[in-house]
């Protein structure tokens, strides 16, 4: 039935069906039982449905080995009950399965529903020690059939299949009807000119879709060798082959790409992940631990964007700066240590394909997300009354056309000429044109999109998100100096031991480092960090890394060594040494050294024999978010020779019996390790202080370990961070960038909010906030705190802390002492307030107030309070400070359901959820497409904020002044063709082409080209095509010109030299005084409007800047008056006008100065007006 209707109808029920795939299922597909579907409709978030045919391959296994998390997705008590138990051991020996948009989905038996296969986890992922020995070959083909093979490889359709689908599309369906319709009214010039252009872009658009596939092709896909464990032994096999829970090589002997989403179980390496996550420091990856590998769950915590997960992660694609091997034997079945061990890292593969994180990459480029912009879905609507008031005149000359005893054929050709007048094939095309030149001038900024939809969305942005460090301020902390801890003593008193001081002060703030003997907390800051020496550059965390210089200390080793036992020559007693030679578990990371002492600068008593002791860091514990710090264990060593393996014949010798441990991290956690009696009394005083001006704070420890080396290399990480001797502050300044004051004040203008996100401390960036006049300098500021049961409070609070454990109040940051109440958010006149009292009075009457919040206090606020309450938070909040990775992105989200059109600009990593999240994501990255946001700056600068809010605006306006112009275009011409068909006439075919091809598309492709203004205005442009200043602008300019044609029309009906047209028709011979003075006035008429509509300020250029525009319009202006006053004969027979008198000649160039005072008049003065009065009315 359904290809006998495709012929019946000459192929249009099949385009229907094409289109909308509701039709298609309706004639073709018959329900079923899922499990039996040949055929599957899937619907996106979006809406879209889309038909997959399933794929059956044979498969030997059960279903815990697809889908082993069954038992995680149920209860506690169902996945213990024999029948999951029994469901999970059932047999499959099929796999039904299809991929949509690159994401595979497998019937599940258990649940009866297709599940995507990207959050796979082995339930054996739970010990390293279970994984370590690899995969079978029964395993590895298991999991082949499951995931495919490990590559991004795009489906490239044929050509023919590429050509197909353009041609077949509804918008060049529409114009090849337009074109036999045109050649059946005998219109052939006009006809074949929009053939050979429709061809031409048809083409064109072909050639850009095969060189946009090329270069995702070639962005996404790479193989290489890879080195996996399988069967108990290591061999080679093709990335391609790889599969999740893969034993691996990280190594970068084949390629220095890494193959695919992979932990790193043993070793480290040092990663560039800029072209990815956007991050532009090398980062550090180092092994997992068995609780970590037991708790993955990548369906709640996505690597991108987490911090716990991304310090062993490595992402697909993405490039090995340096690789260092684990020194570990790798196990063999029987646990015996394999000879055949790998010099590299190892790492377990996750995901493969497109399930990596790059791959999510390449398909959110190759299916971004459809574009809900309020202006498309208008335009639409718009062009449906467009249509309604073509049926209208059409109804209108219908009449005429009976009386007049035209055929009926004639009837239904002029009807269907009247729909493709008032709805031009062109429409769509000239809408984008706003945008494709604003996408042009971004580039040139160094500003790459992905999603060309956002850049107009970009116009509307309402709020801005800051991240601060590497966003705000500079990238790199500098370091300010350091201050340790002194003794409070008397004059004359001596030095007490540091364990027995009762009393502790800070010392002065050393700007520079000082000379031997270093205090305790230059030591940490020389080997407390994640550094790394590569090819003599160091690389590693800027934070880290501006420490680390300050010291002057250098690397002197940083190759694995290992801590050895010697008893060197003529010696009796044995010492630990460090050589080169390998030994199990006994790794030396780094040995640092102090830079040469000059004797002349020492201190008064200070030997020049004194030896040179070096800083050997035997292990690392790493920064993790949630603890806030990261510590070393340590010894001291010399440089002694003879006990090395090499052919140097140096090594080192332990300097002492003990080893120290110390620490670094942020203050509020590191007093929680240490003893209190190493607390200067300043402590929080001191600390307040520096934050309240903007530094950036880090606290040291110290501690000494006395025990063996076999111990020590066995601590656990609580064990070795409690109980130690605070030592002092390492005071970081964070520089603003140079733009970032100027960029805040145009936002401010703007009147668009800003806010900073950060994960900071909440008094730096409070100051870093003030500095930049994020915050207003005038604006009292409250920052929470938990309140406990020992704050001296109200009985109601009291009351209402039993209620909710954790209580807030708000105080004034400068010390006012005026906390505020939660539920209101007003300052209170109460002393305390509970986070559940109501306010006090209105917050109005206290003067203007801000907000700076905790992560901590966001996150109660979304787990306990209203939603009204969070509402009120989000409102008056500018500063969210110690804000984590999901919490920035559950910001946005909230931010978005107030209505907020949200912006965010970071530097990736961190911010990937947020930059995601946000309705316009700006990511500072070095990569041209990230998976960070649609749009990437190369350039830190924060100027691109800026420049994208600006484009983003002329693009908005450009788009509603060429959809205005095209409407006013449509219906111009429809005015005229209706007044022609009055009189049995209509334009001829030149005519038709003048107009379209000589007035509309140079005039539509220039109008566009106009540029931003170079600064952000007050207000913001409208985003609806329903709003009062538009419809009002609209309406009112099409009665302007159409009562001008009208005028016109009646007027050249009066004259004595009138004569009625003579021609039929049918005879196609259009040459007639109507015809004349119509074409010519409406030839005006279009260049009218499109200086009118193509408004520069406040969003845009002025319009004389705008230079092929203005020549455009003089040119064709100058070839009118020429048209009208004295045409050579010609062109005046191509174009079948009439010789008209004089004094005609000269009426139609006075309505066309008329037409232009008018338009220009209504659109800047009457209009507006009507606008406004409209308003105020409704």
């Amino acid at each position: 039935i359904f290809a006998l209707l495709c012929i019946a109808s000459g192929g249009l029920v099949y385009l229907l069906a094409r289109w909308i795939s509701s039709i298609y299922t309706f004639f073709n597909v018959q329900r079923c039982l899922i499990r039996d579907a040949t055929l599957v409709g899937v619907e996106n978030q979006y809406g879209e449905v889309e038909l997959i045919q399933t794929v059956t391959v044979p498969f030997d296994g059960v279903v815990a080995d697809v889908f082993p998390d069954l038992d995680r997705r149920a209860s506690a008590r169902a996945a213990r009950s024999p029948a999951l138990v029994s469901a999970r051991q059932q047999p499959m020996t099929q796999l039904i399965m299809f991929d949509y948009r690159y994401i595979r989905f497998i019937y599940n038996p258990v649940t009866s529903l297709f599940e995507p296969n990207y959050s796979f986890a082995d339930e054996a992922w739970t010990r390293k020690a279970h994984v370590m020995g690899g995969l079978t070959d029964a395993q590895v083909a298991q999991r082949r059939a499951i995931f495919g093979p490990n590559a991004l490889a795009l489906r490239t359709k044929s050509t023919m299949d590429l050509l197909a689908g353009e041609v077949l599309h509804p918008f060049y369906m529409f114009q090849v009807a337009s074109i036999i319709l045109w050649s059946l009214d005998d219109y052939y010039y006009y006809a074949a000119c929009i053939f050979v252009i429709s061809t031409v872009s048809a083409i064109q658009t072909l050639l850009e879709t095969r060189h946009t596939m090329r270069r995702l092709q070639k962005m996404a896909y790479f193989t290489c060798p890879v080195r996996v464990r399988r069967n108990g032994t290591w061999t080679t096999v093709a990335s391609e082959d790889v599969v999740p829970g893969d034993i691996f090589e990280v190594s970068s002997a084949h390629s220095n790409l890494v193959p695919c989403d992979a932990v790193l179980l043993a070793g480290e390496c040092i990663v560039n992940e800029s072209m990815l996550t956007g991050e532009s420091v090398p980062c550090m990856r180092t092994p997992l631990n068995d609780v970590e590998l037991r708790t993955l769950n990548f369906e709640e915590e996505e690597p991108a964007s987490s911090a716990r997960l991304s310090r062993f992660f490595l992402f697909n694609g993405t490039r090995m700066i340096r690789v260092r091997g684990h020194g570990d034997g790798v196990p063999s079945p029987d646990g015996a240590l394999s000879t055949a061990r790998p010099m590299g890292a190892l790492g377990m593969c996750m995901r493969t394909g497109f399930n990596t994180t790059k791959g999510s990459l390449i398909r959110s480029m190759l299916f971004p997300k459809p574009n809900k912009f309020k202006f498309y879905q208008d335009s639409f609507r718009f062009i449906g009354v467009l249509f309604i008031i073509a049926l209208i005149g059409f109804a209108a000359s219908f009449y005429n056309f009976i009386r007049l005893h035209v055929p009926l054929t004639t009837i239904l050709l002029r009807a269907a000429d009247l729909i493709t007048i008032v709805v031009p094939p062109a429409l769509p095309a000239t809408m984008s044109i706003g945008v494709s030149f604003a996408i042009a001038r971004l580039r040139k900024h160094a500003i790459f999109c992905t999603s060309p939809p956002r850049v107009i969305i970009a116009g509307k942005i309402q709020m801005m998100c800051f991240d601060k460090t590497g966003t705000l301020t500079l990238e790199g902390l500098d370091v300010l100096g350091f201050r340790f801890t002194v003794p409070c003593v008397k004059p004359g008193a001596t030095t007490a031991h540091p364990d027995h001081l009762k009393q502790l002060r800070f010392s002065e703030l050393y700007h520079q480092e000082m000379d031997f003997p270093y205090p305790m907390i230059v030591c940490a800051m020389a080997t407390c960090h994640s550094l790394s020496l590569v090819d003599d550059e160091l690389i590693g965390d800027p934070l880290d890394l501006k420490m680390f210089e300050f010291t002057g200390w250098s690397i002197a080793a940083d190759n694995a060594m290992t801590l050895a036992t010697i008893r060197p020559r003529g010696h009796g007693k044995a010492r630990d040494h460090i050589v080169a030679s390998a030994t199990p578990n006994r790794q030396v990371q780094m040995i640092v050294k102090p830079p040469t002492v000059h004797f002349s600068q020492l201190r008064p008593g200070l030997l020049p024999e004194a030896p040179k002791v070096e800083l050997a860091v035997l292990r690392s514990f790493d920064f993790v978010s949630n603890l806030r710090r990261m510590s070393v264990i340590v010894r001291r060593v010399q440089k002694v020779g003879g006990v090395a393996s090499d052919d140097t014949g140096e090594g080192y010798a332990m300097a002492n019996r003990w080893f120290e441990c110390f620490v670094k991290g942020a203050p509020e956690v590191m007093r929680q390790i240490c003893s209190p009696a190493s607390l200067p009394a300043d402590y929080d005083a001191q600390l307040r202080a520096y934050a309240h001006h903007g530094y950036r704070i880090i606290a040291c420890a110290w501690k000494r370990i006395n025990m063996s080396t076999s111990k020590v290399y066995k601590l656990k990480r609580d064990a070795v961070e409690n109980d130690c001797s605070f030592l002092g502050f390492i005071v970081f300044e964070n520089k603003l960038k140079a733009t970032t004051p100027a960029v805040v004040r145009s936002l401010r203008r703007a009147k668009i909010r800003q806010a900073m996100c950060t994960g900071d401390n909440v008094l730096t960036g409070l100051s870093v906030s003030r500095e930049c006049g994020l915050v207003n300098p005038s604006s009292r500021i409250f920052v929470p705190r938990f309140l406990s049961p020992d704050d001296d409070w109200s009985s109601d609070a009291a009351r209402a802390f039993e209620e909710s454990p954790q209580s807030i109040m708000w105080e004034d940051v400068d010390g006012s002492g005026v906390p505020t109440t939660v539920a209101g958010l007003a300052p209170a006149e109460t002393s305390l307030a509970s986070g559940l009292d109501p306010p006090l009075f209105a917050p109005g009457s206290t003067g203007q107030y801000e907000l700076a919040v905790t992560g901590e206090v966001f996150q109660h606020y979304l787990d306990y309070a209203s939603e009204q309450t969070l509402a009120r938070l989000l409102v008056k909040a500018q500063i969210f400070a110690r804000m984590s990775p999901d919490q920035k992105h559950f910001l946005v989200e909230r931010l978005q359901g107030l209505g907020y059109t949200v912006g965010f600009c970071g530097d990736g990593a961190n911010d990937c959820g947020a930059l995601k999240a946000a309705d316009v994501g700006i990511s500072l990255s070095e990569a041209e497409a990230s998976v960070a946001a649609p749009l990437t700056s190369h350039s830190t600068d924060l100027e691109c904020v800026l420049t994208t809010i600006r484009e983003g605006r002329a693009a908005l306006v450009t788009s509603f002044s060429c959809f205005k112009y095209m409407a006013l275009y449509s219906l111009i011409q429809f005015t005229s063709v209706s007044l022609l068909y009055s009189q049995v006439s209509n334009l001829g075919d030149f005519q038709f082409l003048y107009i379209d091809l000589a007035i509309i598309i140079p005039v539509a492709v220039f109008m566009g080209q106009a540029e931003a203004a170079q600064t952000v205005s007050l207000k913001g442009p409208t985003a609806t095509l329903v709003s009062k200043k538009i419809l009002t602008s609209l309406f009112g300019q099409i009665a302007i010109q159409a009562a001008l044609q009208v005028a016109l029309f009646r007027w050249t009906h009066q004259q004595p030299w009138y004569a009625p047209p003579a021609t039929d028709i049918d005879e196609k011979g259009f040459r007639s005084y109507d015809n004349t003075v119509v074409f010519l006035l409406s030839a005006f008429q279009y260049l009218i409007v499109a200086l009118v509509f193509n408004a520069g300020r406040p969003f845009r250029a002025p319009a004389w800047r705008n230079r092929p525009f203005i020549l455009t319009l003089g040119a064709l202006a100058l070839f009118n008056i020429w048209l009208t006053l004295a045409p050579s004969p010609w062109i005046r027979d191509l174009l079948e006008l009439m010789d008209l008198p004089p004094v005609a000649r000269f009426v139609i160039l006075a309505a066309a100065a008329v037409d232009l005072a008018l338009t220009w008049g209504a659109e800047e003065v009457l209009l507006p007006s009507i606008a406004r009065a409209w308003g105020r009315l409704m």
